[in-house]
């Protein structure tokens, strides 16, 4: 399994930040190898879906996130499936001294002849994650 966590801080109150990224189409704005996202459901909350294409290795794949857990303004947790990997997000919101914390924890589970490349697709994810956070603190502070 590949892993990612990172904690970015937001000027933005806990309620605004955790409905910015319930919106899970908002994934556009700040993650660079999202090409396209949008809410399948027309709603927010448990079992809304949200279409998602990503771009990376010049490879495109799409991906259908559901919501699994919407406890707002707190926790988020989103879980997206294809024939190579599961992805299962869980996003906490937390006040932080006058600021807002965001903790984004991203798990990558290969599939099939994926977990092959797991090695590989930990240093990946890295480097995608990376630039998904710091596109995340740039967005959450605007």
């Amino acid at each position: 399994m590949a892993r990612y966590t990172a904690t970015v801080s937001s000027s933005r109150s806990p309620e605004v930040a955790f409905d910015y990224l319930a919106e899970f189409s908002s994934v556009r704005e700040w993650d660079p190898t999202a090409v396209a996202a949008e809410n399948l459901s027309g709603r927010v909350g448990e079992g809304a879906e949200f279409r998602v294409v990503v771009r990376f290795a010049g490879r495109e794949n799409e991906f259908v996130y559901t919501t699994l857990e919407y406890e707002r303004p707190r926790r988020l947790v989103l879980r997206a499936e294809s024939p190579t990997v599961v992805s299962l997000d869980t996003i906490t919101v937390e006040p932080d001294a006058g600021a807002t914390a965001v903790t984004y924890d991203a798990r990558l589970e290969p599939r099939g002849a994926m977990k092959l490349a797991g090695p590989l697709l930990t240093l990946l994810f890295r480097r995608l994650g990376d630039n998904a956070r710091a596109g995340l603190e740039r967005e959450l502070n605007r």
